[in-house]
């Protein structure tokens, strides 16, 4: 039985929305809390048992790199001064997982960057994980999509219910299902009106991919700003191949994309964690009442 092991992280996306902080900082290393955005991406693969994580990056973005290697100079830091804890957490980044680099030289988009981990997965089923979505569940997102690749054996895509007035804004898909479980995908609409569709499972940016995605992304030769266009392209040509699955994920959902949703990731979780609520919840009482 073929078991994934492999995970692909997009990391390459300028993300000007974040600017003058993206500058410099990659926004997969803005801190949700303590935690970068793509620490709990690695934590999320290693949840699902991946043990091998590749990391799209490109020249801006040598700050994931960093976090991931050890630091003999503040590792010495923390041992003579006795900060055992921070130390255990620090020297646990670079022995999660063995996690590896590849350089996208130009920010074609993040079906380009999938295309680019060609020659390290192989024939292999792989993990893809974007840095949009934050997971909180006693079973993570990549835990429930891999389980139900077990099933299939075939590619599998994460879905969230949407409303009415927010289908136009997102990648949605149609199924002759009306159940909300794992079905097989019968056709990719891109931001269609809500009178063009019935369905409201939009595709969230986590899926389990077979290795022929690569035939289908190379299909065309020229690229273009698009990429969400190329990449449920791909999809649609390998669904009318083979079958092509998605499950709607059950999981508190934290959206990093926005300067306001990035916000209320961080105030939520902080809510949840019991060395801060408290404190916290105090603190935003006091504001309100401002």
């Amino acid at each position: 039985m073929v078991k994934i092991t492999k995970c692909v992280i997009p990391a390459a996306w300028m993300w000007t929305r974040f600017l003058p902080a993206t500058k410099a900082l990659p926004k997969e290393m803005f801190p949700i809390i303590d935690k970068p955005v793509m620490q709990l991406l690695v934590e999320e693969a290693i949840s699902a048992w991946c043990t091998d994580i590749i990391i799209v990056t490109w020249r801006s973005k040598r700050a994931i790199e960093d976090h991931f290697d050890s630091n003999p100079e503040l590792e010495a830091r923390l041992d003579k001064s006795g900060k055992f804890d921070y130390l255990k957490k620090v020297k646990w980044l670079n022995t999660m997982a063995n996690i590896c680099y590849i350089r996208q030289p130009y920010p074609k988009g993040d079906w380009e960057a999938i295309l680019r981990a060609k020659n390290l997965i192989w024939d292999e089923p792989f993990l893809v994980l974007f840095g949009d979505d934050i997971v909180d569940n006693e079973v993570s997102a990549a835990s429930q999509l891999v389980d139900t690749f077990k099933k299939k054996w075939n590619p599998v895509i994460a879905t969230v219910d949407v409303t009415d007035d927010e289908v136009s804004n997102y990648w949605i898909i149609e199924t002759n299902s009306c159940e909300t479980d794992e079905f097989k995908v019968e056709k990719f609409l891109e931001k269609p009106k809500p009178k063009e569709t019935k369905s409201r499972h939009w595709v969230i940016w986590k899926y389990v991919l077979t290795a022929d995605i690569f035939k289908y992304l190379e299909k065309s030769e020229s690229w273009s700003w698009d990429w969400e266009i190329r990449l449920a392209d791909a999809f649609e040509l390998m669904r009318k191949k083979k079958d092509i699955y998605w499950v709607n994920i059950k999981w508190t959902r934290y959206d990093t994309w926005s300067k306001i949703w990035f916000l209320k990731a961080v105030v939520s979780l902080a809510l949840k964690r019991d060395d801060l609520k408290d404190e916290f919840s105090e603190f935003l009482k006091w504001l309100d009442l401002k």
